[in-house]
């Protein structure tokens, strides 16, 4: 996993264990520990896919639970997950899945939803004007952002992503129901299907794909 972190700039990251399941990005220069799962890849398309309401739904149904506190468990939630075609992240490469010919213009809107959502939630995280940014102590690591007063620090302290998502404003709503219009197109489905729509649809697809590769 090292190795292949090192050949990109980034990769995507989401708790082990956590309340709502929420992707993020992360510098491919930081190690991450054994509580945060990694999925290699760079690329906006799969960010956003993967924090799409369809593969939310997936990951509930097929992960497992610490207590009541949801698990992502990549081997039945990662693994299993039905990918639109010709989105489906390579297993044994970071080079994505070349796309058939009319499916750039799905990947590139899924990719724009995820750009803008992860812009509103790094805007809401770190308003410019309460940080600043400092170099890292140690050379080669990234820059960190600090408060820039006390004032600042003790507000710091709720703007977490379990906070926002408590929360859920109105424009955290939107730019999550764009990005799922935006897979849900990929896919070729409504927008607006039942949870029990999508998983049905979900379980349907992945059989088919089973049935492919036997």
């Amino acid at each position: 996993m090292i190795l292949l972190l090192a050949m990109i700039s980034r990769f995507i990251a989401t708790p082990r264990v956590a309340k709502h399941r929420s992707f993020v990005w992360i510098d491919s220069r930081i190690i991450p520990d054994s509580q945060i799962i990694v999925i290699a890849r760079d690329d906006d398309t799969t960010f956003g896919i993967l924090h799409s309401r369809f593969h939310e739904l997936w990951a509930l149904r097929l992960g497992t639970s610490l207590g009541e506190t949801p698990r992502y468990t990549p081997t039945t939630t990662f693994e299993t997950f039905p990918f639109p075609a010709g989105l489906q992240p390579n297993r044994n490469t970071l080079i994505p899945t070349p796309l058939p010919e009319g499916e750039g213009l799905e990947a590139a809107a899924i990719a724009d939803a995820a750009r803008r959502l992860n812009e509103l939630r790094e805007n809401w995280l770190n308003p410019p004007e309460w940080v600043q940014r400092v170099p890292e102590v140690v050379p080669g690591y990234p820059d960190r952002w600090l408060p820039v007063d006390e004032k600042a620090a003790a507000l710091l302290k709720k703007r977490t992503l379990t906070h926002l998502y408590n929360e859920r404003p109105a424009w955290l709503a939107n730019a999550h129901r764009d990005l799922d219009a935006a897979v849900a197109a990929a896919y070729g489905w409504p927008a607006d299907l039942s949870d029990d729509e999508v998983l049905r649809c979900l379980l349907a697809l992945n059989q088919e794909r089973a049935l492919e590769n036997s």
